[in-house]
């Protein structure tokens, strides 16, 4: 009934914007691991001739556009009954994705050699229990999602009172 796209984009936008929060909460004392704002910054480094006032904007939409590349993977795996959409496996899921996180921002700061100075390890250490409430909060959309299907698919099957 929803298709895949909306699907994904509801699962993106609700995983990604908990996982900010998530990390601006972890920003509070000490390391920033707020992921649009080290985003604004390579971008600033690797887009010089970008404005400057527009790398705040690449790095939300870098952001959110990796939260839509992670639920999308997500998503088909639902969809094509690959993995249920339960919150374990949700975890399961943050787990591997806090993984391939890590190894993107790792690759990312190797090759990038005006990386922000930070605690490298303090930064890919918390990419896993972000990316676990990523793939929970997707989850628990998707399951929304499946349900509201579920809802209409029995409105439609079910016979009018023709009173």
């Amino acid at each position: 009934m929803i298709n895949n796209l909306v699907k994904t984009l509801v699962c993106s936008v609700a995983g990604t914007t908990v996982m900010t929060l998530t990390s601006a909460l972890m920003s509070i004392k000490g390391q920033d691991f707020r992921e649009p704002k080290h985003l604004s910054k390579l971008a600033k480094k690797l887009l010089p001739f970008l404005p400057k006032e527009y790398s705040p904007l690449v790095g939300w939409v870098g952001h959110y556009g990796m939260g839509a590349a992670f639920a999308a993977v997500y998503v088909a795996l639902w969809e094509r009954k690959v993995i249920n959409h339960s919150l374990l496996t949700g975890s399961v899921l943050g787990g591997v994705s806090g993984l391939v996180g890590f190894l993107i921002w790792k690759a990312t700061f190797k090759i990038q050699p005006l990386s922000p100075m930070m605690n490298y390890n303090k930064f890919y250490l918390q990419r896993m229990p972000v990316h676990v409430v990523f793939a929970v909060f997707a989850t628990l959309a998707y399951q929304q999602i499946k349900r509201y299907e579920e809802r209409k698919i029995r409105e439609i099957n079910s016979p009018s009172d023709s009173k």
